[in-house]
């Protein structure tokens, strides 16, 4: 076996499973297939998760779980000692291994050592060649340097930094580590010691090759990292180095290494924090003076508010006297009995956030809940419901001196989160379609969207509400930031998992439909290629064909307005409904195409039939995260149909209860309704609010 792939794989949720396929979808490599080891713990049980799912598809794939706390130099040392191929390549969760780059590797070391650069000796000075410049016929490389670049989050590709040490662009001879002895140490910049030993050694025998081919891509995070969170941990690499020359006899190689990393690190504004930049250049010893880098500093700090005063400028009169007395505002004492509540773009009372609220009113009714509208949804607002009109003096107020705010999208006007005030995203809806920075891949259908704006919004979020594992992934990558998150289900679902049979006749009733009669709720989403409600389904001839034993309840999404504009014999237009955990209850089964009510309908076990007739163009618009035609379990929810008469043939056939039908269904149930118990909402009003004890 030629390579050994070794992962820490912790914190990296949102990551991970890109970084384990970027290795198992090398391709054919012969007797280049690679090895790879995920090193997990216990501590993250999503990682652990996707991990133990990746070995069971690969047999190349094997799993280490460590006990104690998670250090990333231990997982990797363990790893090592592992692993069985004859070289080590170490990778990060967050990093991938671009295509073909095991083949190309494999040929790289086939073709013997030699490299672009040539080896040096201790004194700097390049080992001896033969008259022709070529190198001397040598043994395999000891390390192996390889090329690589990193990208943001902004999806930005830039060339990487060779002259920082990092053990994933890199390539170690296992005999080779081995015999010196090289190990990660623990902490912090654990790759300083063994890389720069191990590219040393390598010079000195004339082992060390490259290959001029981008092999690895870093994937830059913006939280969760050591390199993100600014702080005096970064003082450890100024140890780091202190070690490195103890260990290499004061290689005179090593000064100019160390001070390269080191401004490196100083120059980083996410490492070192401002605080702690001057006790930084002074235990770093770095020549020239500290000055330098405040002026700097505050050259950026002035163009910034001048870009805020020429923003402040653009309002009118009325915001500007709303922001200053807003401002005014800021510097009131919060109020830890106010709790501001918002859902679907200040629409009223509805989703995750109308569940949170109803449950503290049970569990914490000292806390009084307002809610945020727009003037035109005023009227969707209960007879008693406390709320405030967005961009009113009173919104205004709210925001200043709430102590919690709750959202499943976002809060209007650009409010200025306090120190002190929790916020919790519950978000309102398993991701099918891509979203957050995943959409910078479709720039025709994003071309008024602010990412930046995205980004800083997630910067405002303490928590993040996760309805099942996927999503979990999928919000930890594409709103980076440093919230938590809580892998507490959604508590609108909560209701789905109680309901009685009183309660389901009773909303019927209310429907108007006949006793006996089959319910089939049609929820089709919005594209973001198409104005207004336009549905691929002749909904009379449906009914027509279904036959008088079936009424259809059609519900067009929200951005469509009020009313699907849908009328016939046994059709009704439930738009308007304000609740839609009502409707599926009344509902027998479920026809869609890429809503996410398909994740939160599972949780009543009954049929979901997928009608896709533009699968490919919307897949090809937007982006999809799970392919409903594949028909693999866990993917596919049940009966899938693409044009109007195989979806007649679905429902009059019976395929849509069919056992086929069923046991997609719950392998479906099983991926994206793991927490639905009925209890989410409690979990989260126990983890927001000061709850008394039982």
């Amino acid at each position: 076996m030629l390579l050994s792939v070794v992962v820490p794989a912790h914190r990296v949720q949102g990551y991970l499973r890109a970084a384990l396929e970027s290795v198992t979808g090398q391709g054919p490599a012969g007797e280049a297939e690679p090895e790879l080891i995920a090193v997990c713990t216990p501590d993250s049980p999503l990682e652990l998760a996707v991990a133990r799912e990746t070995a069971e598809r690969d047999p190349r794939v094997r799993v280490l779980v460590l006990d104690g706390p998670w250090d990333t130099g231990a997982a990797r040392n363990a790893g090592a000692a592992a692993a069985r191929g004859a070289y080590l390549l170490f990778l990060d969760g967050d990093d991938v291994l671009l295509p073909g780059a095991v083949a190309e590797i494999s040929a790289r070391l086939s073709d013997g050592p030699c490299g672009a650069r040539p080896p040096q000796d201790r004194a700097g000075d390049p080992l001896p060649q033969d008259p022709a410049g070529a190198r001397l016929p040598q043994d395999p490389p000891d390390v192996l340097r390889l090329g690589h670049d990193r990208v943001d989050w902004w999806g930005t590709v830039e060339p990487g930094d060779a002259a920082l040490p990092a053990a994933r662009n890199q390539l170690f001879r296992r005999a080779f580590w081995e015999a010196h002895r090289l190990r990660f140490t623990e902490g912090p910049y654990g790759d300083v010691v063994p890389v720069h030993r191990a590219v040393l050694l390598a010079s000195d025998a004339g082992t060390l090759a490259g290959l001029d081919r981008i092999c690895v891509r870093h994937g830059r995070r913006r939280a969760g990292t050591t390199a993100t969170t600014p702080g005096r941990a970064h003082f450890a690499v100024i140890r780091a180095y202190e070690r490195l020359a103890a260990e290499t006899g004061d290689d005179p190689r090593v000064e100019a290494a160390r001070a390269a990393h080191l401004r490196a690190v100083l120059d980083d504004r996410g490492r070192v924090a401002p605080r702690d930049r001057a006790a930084f250049f002074r235990a770093a010893g770095l020549p020239g003076r500290y000055f330098s880098h405040r002026v700097r500093e505050a050259v950026r700090a002035g163009r910034a508010r001048a870009r805020a005063v020429a923003r402040a400028g653009r309002k009118s009169l009325r915001a500007r006297v709303l922001r200053v007395l807003y401002r005014a505002d800021l510097r009131r004492p919060l109020d830890p009995r106010l709790a501001v509540y918002g859902a679907y773009w200040n629409r009223g009372v509805a989703c995750n956030p109308a569940a949170v609220h109803a449950k503290a009113r049970e569990l914490v009714p000292h806390i009084r809940g307002v809610w945020v509208v727009s003037s035109r949804h005023r009227d969707r607002m209960p007879p008693g419901m406390p709320y405030v009109i967005e961009g009113s003096r009173a919104y205004w107020r709210a925001m200043a001196t709430a102590t919690y705010l709750v959202n499943n999208s976002s809060f209007p006007g650009g409010f200025t989160k306090r120190p002190g005030q929790t916020y919790l995203q519950t978000h309102h809806g398993t991701p099918l379609k891509t979203m957050g920075l995943d959409q910078l891949p479709y720039p025709a259908l994003t071309g008024g969207v602010d990412f930046e704006r995205i980004v800083a919004h997630a910067d405002q979020w303490d928590f993040s509400l996760s309805a099942n594992p996927h999503s979990t992934e999928v919000w930890d990558r594409v709103y980076p930031s440093a919230y938590e998150q809580l892998p507490y289900g959604y508590p609108r679902n909560d209701v789905l998992c109680g309901a009685s049979p009183e309660l389901t006749g009773k909303i019927r009733a209310e429907l108007g439909i006949a006793p006996g009669a089959t319910v089939l709720l049609y929820a089709p989403t919005h594209r973001d290629y198409r104005r207004g409600f336009v549905p691929r389904l002749d909904l009379e001839r449906l009914t027509r064909e279904l036959g008088p034993g079936f009424t259809l309840l059609v519900r067009a999404h929200y951005f469509y307005g009020r009313s699907a504009g849908a009328a016939g014999d046994r059709i009704v237009d439930v738009t308007a409904h304000p609740v839609v955990e009502e409707l599926f209850l009344a509902a027998d089964a479920l026809i869609t195409d890429y809503s996410s009510l398909m994740f939160d309908y599972a949780c009543l076990d009954r049929p979901i039939i997928a009608y896709v007739p533009d699968w490919e163009a919307y897949r090809a618009a937007r982006g999809t995260y799970v392919d409903l035609l594949s028909g693999r379990p866990g993917d596919t929810p049940g009966a899938v149909a693409t044009t109007e008469d195989e979806l007649v043939g679905v429902l009059r056939g019976g395929a849509w209860r069919s056992p086929e039908a069923d046991a997609l269904r719950a392998a479906f149930r099983d991926r994206f309704c793991p927490y639905d118990d009925g209890h989410a909402a409690e979990r989260v009003v126990r983890r927001i609010f000061p709850v008394a004890p039982d």
